[in-house]
């Protein structure tokens, strides 16, 4: 384990060392906080690409492992990353945004053993950003790859089958105009599909329904999932927007509306998605034996 950040990243040191003091204070049993991914191995990326004749921009997120003493913290770990989320938003501190995943030392240590190969990465590449001194980290155990291949590939397999079908009957509720069905069975792809990118590169999928959540982590392991869900336009924001709702208000909520055409749009980016998932899924899967 690192303690200090590669050159690349050293521009954000104040930054993280804010984030670290904001999750001291929201977690009390805080163990450890780690920081992995494209910052920690310092090739994170800030860039343009064009679609049509609009330039978007997009920028890696930090990736946080919570490390807690107890395993009820855990639990909450959905609602614990949201208010951790809107901390740092109150402070200014959310560009790039953090995406947070949570776990106790207990269960960690045990993965690792395990073999576990997002965590033995995580330890490997990642900066030691906080460390109350009263633990230690397992050695990581052998990672078999035919094994981590098969994991991978499974993974893969249920999540995209699962994402295909509530993609089509999607696109049959679109057809048949009934819009708040098809909203919720455009989430629940959008779901499937991002949970099956995240469980193919890192074996892990987090406790939660938020899309945009899942999209953040799934872009920070692929730069191509950038471009699926673009938020440059107030129409392209509602539309996600309405998306990421439709898990709960499409089915609870009368005042949820949504129209043919944000329908139609939104199943276009789902179908992108589709196609995404699968080459980049089947590449990293082919690389891993």
């Amino acid at each position: 384990m690192k303690t200090s950040l590669p050159e690349r990243s050293e521009h954000v040191a104040d930054q993280l060392a804010r984030i670290t003091s904001v999750i001291r204070e929201l977690v009390d049993d805080l163990a450890m906080l780690i920081l992995f991914g494209s910052y920690a191995r310092g090739d994170w990326v800030n860039d343009r690409y064009v679609e049509g004749d609009v330039v978007y921009s997009y920028q890696s997120d930090f990736d946080l492992l919570v490390v807690t003493e107890n395993r009820a913290t855990v639990e909450g770990e959905a609602r614990l990353a949201g208010i951790i989320d809107r901390r740092l938003r109150r402070f200014d501190l959310d560009r790039p945004s953090a995406n947070v995943i949570v776990e106790d030392i207990e269960h960690l240590n045990k993965d690792l053993q395990r073999g576990n190969y997002f965590y033995a990465d995580v330890t490997r590449e990642g900066v030691l950003l906080f460390d109350n001194g009263r633990h230690t980290l397992a050695e990581p155990g052998p990672v078999d790859p035919v094994e981590m291949q098969r994991h991978a590939r499974d993974d893969f397999e249920h999540w995209f089958t699962g994402a295909s079908r509530f993609q089509v009957q999607a696109e049959e509720a679109v057809a048949r105009d009934w819009n708040n069905n098809a909203a919720f069975l455009l989430h629940q792809a959008t779901e499937r599909f991002l949970s099956a990118v995240i469980l193919t590169f890192a074996r892990y999928k987090p406790k939660t329904h938020d899309i945009e959540r899942l999209d953040r982590q799934a872009s920070n392991l692929h730069p191509d999932f950038f471009t699926v869900f673009p938020r440059a336009s107030d129409q392209q924001k509602r539309c996600f927007d309405l998306l990421r709702k439709a898990y709960i208000d499409a089915r609870y909520k009368r005042d949820y509306a949504i129209t043919r055409e944000e329908l139609e749009y939104l199943a276009a980016r789902v179908r992108k998605l589709q196609e995404l998932t699968k080459r980049v899924c089947e590449e990293k899967i082919a690389g891993m034996g």
